[in-house]
């Protein structure tokens, strides 16, 4: 159940959605005072939602900073790798894998393994999708990282989760008794590190963290980060506002 109402929260809370709701009211509305009320207050929240400076602020501050190659000062045992980026349609064709945003989370994966960061890699999802996927995430990502070059022994995967609270649990059983977790590394956006991180952290599985796939970007005081409305600013809210309402949702119901 909580599965489930996890997903239609995430749609309801949608800026666009909401935006919409305030003006088709204004428009249904009669009396002419709350009528304009509805439409300034829809009006103000497009605007402020599809300004880029004030999105990217709030994402800078939310975001687990990069790691730089560098600067790791350590090797890993394992890669954790959470899933969350492939593309799911049933019109799609079944011979090649296809990425949404987010494809860093298995580009960096590898490189990390390619520097001989990691050893292993582990790859955590089944499908976060309501409707049933006949091919699990887990898999299509096993696919991407033998063609990169990814050994198959070096590659465990677990298909059976479908958010992060289940992917923490699976991976702590998967691991534990093999390895410890100070030899593991997360691996996932930088969003959605630090509910990731909690997860884990909840059921005794703390890792060092490695975020990838940033949506913020160096502070702008161009006009048009300033004044020019931007659709993927009220893109990235959604990332946001989805993000804090499942860290509430994790903590209320002992996730995280």
């Amino acid at each position: 159940m909580f599965f489930i109402l996890s997903k239609i929260l995430a749609y309801l809370i949608m800026p666009l959605v909401i935006i919409c709701c305030f003006l088709v009211a204004a428009s249904l509305i009669k009396k002419q005072s709350l009528k304009k009320i509805l439409f300034y207050v829809g009006l103000s929240l497009l605007l402020f939602s599809s300004n880029d400076f004030i999105v990217n602020e709030v994402m800078l501050l939310w975001e687990v900073p990069i790691t730089p190659f560098s600067k790791m000062n350590k090797n890993y045992e394992w890669a954790i790798l959470l899933t969350g980026v492939t593309k799911y349609d049933e019109g799609l064709l079944k011979d090649r894998v296809f990425f949404s945003r987010g494809a860093d989370r298995v580009t960096h994966t590898v490189q990390l393994y390619k520097l001989r960061k990691v050893k292993k890699i582990l790859v955590s999802g089944g499908s976060g999708n309501l409707a049933t996927r006949n091919r699990k995430e887990a898999d299509e990502i096993e696919d991407a990282l033998l063609l990169m070059g990814v050994p198959q022994e070096d590659i465990v995967k677990e298909t059976n989760s479908r958010n992060t609270h289940e992917s923490s649990v699976a991976v702590k059983n998967i691991l534990m008794g093999k390895t410890t977790p100070d030899s593991c590394l997360l691996v996932t956006s930088a969003y959605h590190m630090r509910r990731s991180a909690a997860c884990f952290a909840k059921v005794d599985w703390k890792m060092d963290c490695f975020s990838v796939d940033f949506l913020s970007h160096s502070r702008k005081y161009t006009p048009d980060a300033l004044l020019i409305p931007r659709i993927e600013a009220i893109g990235n809210w959604q990332v946001l506002i989805k993000e804090w309402i499942g860290m509430i949702s994790y903590k209320l119901a002992g996730y995280a």
